[in-house]
C-alpha cells in the first residue's frame, strides 16, 4: 500500500493538442513547490530519518500523481500544492494492487478513522474505471463495495444524494481510494501566459491584480516606488513582505525598488497642485515601463478599480494609459473594495497590507484632486519639466531583490 497525493486539473484539458504543453508546465511549478520537502521533513525528525529525496511526479490520462511524499512531509506538501496554479482539487490516496479483496481491505482500513469518529454518518461510493478489462464495471464496483462497507460497519447508512462521507475508488494501473478532496488554486500553470510587470504598493490592491494575472499564467515582476524619508523602511519591508505572500503562489518575482523622492518633490514644486497626483502615476508608468522591457515583460499590472479614487476615474485612466505604449492589465477594475478585500483576505496578504505605514502614494495628496484630467493639459504640464535625467537616476539608483 502507497500513500499518493491524486492531482486534478479542469481548465488545462480544454487546450486540445496543445494540452501536454500545459501539463509539462503544471509539473514543473509543482516539482519547485515541493523540492526540499522530504528534506524539511527529515530535518524536523530528527536522526532517525535516513537521507531524504525528492517527491517525484508522473501524468497518467488526465490525472497527476505525486508519490514519494515523506508521511511527516504530508500536510506541507498539500499546503504547497494547494497554492499552484493550474491544480484544480488534490486527493490523498492510498494506491493498491487491483485484487478484489486487497481493494476492499484498504477501503475498510481507510474508511475506519472516519466511522470511528462519527459511527451514524451516511456514506457513498464514487467509482471511476479507467481499466475496461476489471471484473466489474463503475456500477458494479460501487454496489460491491458498498455493501461490504456496510457488512464492515453496519451503523453506516446510504445516501447517494448527499453523502457526509464520500468514498471514491479509481482502477487505473493500480486501484486509487481515497475519501478526501482538497480545492486547489485553479487557473493555469505560471510561465504558459508570459510575463508582465506589477506595480506593487503597500496596499490592499496591488497584491491582489498580481495574484489573479498569476493565476492566468503569467510570471510576475514587480516594482515599488518609494519616497525616503517621506516614506519609512518599515513601509519598504511591508512591501517586500507582500511580495513573499504573492510569491507562494506566483513562484519567483523578481522586485525592482525605485526611489522616487526626487521625482515626487520635483512634480510638487513645479506641477500644478491639482494635477500632482494623475502627473505621478504617469512618471511611474514610464518608469515601470522601462524595467518591464528589460525582464521581458509584455504588460504592466495595476490594481486600479474604476472610480475608486480621484486617480482611477475613466480620464484619469486614458491618461496614465497614454504615459506608455505596452497594455496595462487591470484585473481589480470592476470589483468594489469589499470584493478586493475579501480575495486579499483568502490569499493571505490583507493582514500586511492594513499594517500603517505609508507609501509614496499616500504623501503629497492634493486637497482637491483632478478627477476629469483633460489630457493636453496633463502632457503640457509634464512637458514644462525635463524628468528624464530624473528617470535615469531612479533607474540606475534601484535596487533589485530576487522574491522566492
Amino acid at each position: 500500500m502507497e500513500k499518493v497525493l491524486l492531482v486534478r486539473y479542469t481548465e488545462i484539458h480544454l487546450k486540445g493538442l496543445n494540452r501536454p504543453y500545459f501539463e509539462r508546465a503544471l509539473v514543473t511549478n509543482m516539482k519547485r513547490a515541493l523540492h526540499g520537502i522530504n528534506s524539511l521533513a527529515a530535518e524536523e525528525g530528527g536522526e532517525g530519518l535516513p537521507a531524504a529525496e525528492e517527491p517525484y511526479i508522473e501524468r497518467e490520462h488526465g490525472r497527476i500523481y505525486v508519490r514519494g511524499v515523506r508521511e511527516e512531509a504530508f500536510e506541507a506538501a498539500l499546503d504547497r500544492l494547494t497554492r499552484v496554479f493550474g491544480i484544480h482539487s488534490i486527493s490523498p490516496a492510498w494506491a493498491v494492487d487491483k485484487e478484489w479483496e486487497t481493494v476492499v481491505a484498504a477501503a475498510g482500513e481507510l474508511m475506519a478513522p472516519l466511522v470511528e469518529k462519527a459511527p451514524n454518518s451516511t456514506f457513498k461510493v464514487f467509482a471511476r474505471r479507467s481499466d475496461k478489462h476489471y471484473q466489474f464495471n463503475s456500477d458494479a464496483i460501487c454496489r460491491e463495495l458498498g455493501g461490504r462497507m456496510l457488512e464492515l460497519y453496519p451503523t453506516l447508512s446510504v445516501d447517494v444524494h448527499t453523502p457526509e462521507i464520500k468514498l471514491c475508488v479509481e482502477i487505473r494501473d493500480r486501484a486509487y481510494i481515497y475519501c478526501e478532496e482538497i480545492k486547489g488554486a485553479n487557473g493555469m500553470p505560471i510561465g504558459t501566459a508570459g510575463k508582465a510587470t506589477l506595480l506593487i504598493s503597500g496596499g490592499i490592491d496591488s497584491p491582489v491584480a498580481g495574484y489573479m494575472m498569476a493565476k492566468r499564467g503569467l510570471t510576475l515582476s514587480a516594482v515599488h516606488f518609494y519616497s525616503y524619508p517621506y516614506t519609512s523602511e518599515r513601509a519598504r519591508d511591508k512591501v517586500v513582505e507582500l511580495t513573499k505572500l504573492v510569491s507562494k503562489y506566483a513562484g519567483e518575482i523578481r522586485l525592482h525598488l525605485v526611489p522616487f523622492t526626487e521625482i515626487q518633490m520635483t512634480i510638487y514644486e513645479q506641477c500644478p497642485e491639482k494635477e500632482t497626483t494623475v502627473l505621478m502615476r504617469r512618471l511611474m508608468m514610464k518608469i515601470s515601463e522601462r524595467i518591464a522591457r528589460e525582464e521581458g515583460a509584455m504588460a504592466l499590472i495595476t490594481g486600479e478599480s474604476l472610480g475608486q479614487v480621484a486617480s482611477q476615474t475613466l480620464e484619469a485612466l486614458n491618461v496614465t494609459n497614454d504615459a506608455v505604449s505596452m497594455p496595462v492589465f487591470r484585473p481589480l477594475i470592476g470589483f468594489d473594495k469589499d470584493e478586493i478585500m475579501d480575495i486579499a483576505r483568502r490569499i493571505g496578504t490583507y493582514e500586511t497590507s492594513i499594517l500603517p505605514y505609508e507609501d509614496c502614494c499616500t504623501v503629497f495628496v492634493p486637497k482637491h484632486p483632478v478627477t476629469k484630467p483633460k489630457l493636453d493639459e496633463l502632457r503640457a504640464s509634464e512637458a514644462k519639466v525635463d524628468f528624464s535625467a530624473m528617470i535615469e537616476k531612479a533607474l540606475a539608483d534601484a535596487e533589485l531583490m530576487v522574491i522566492r
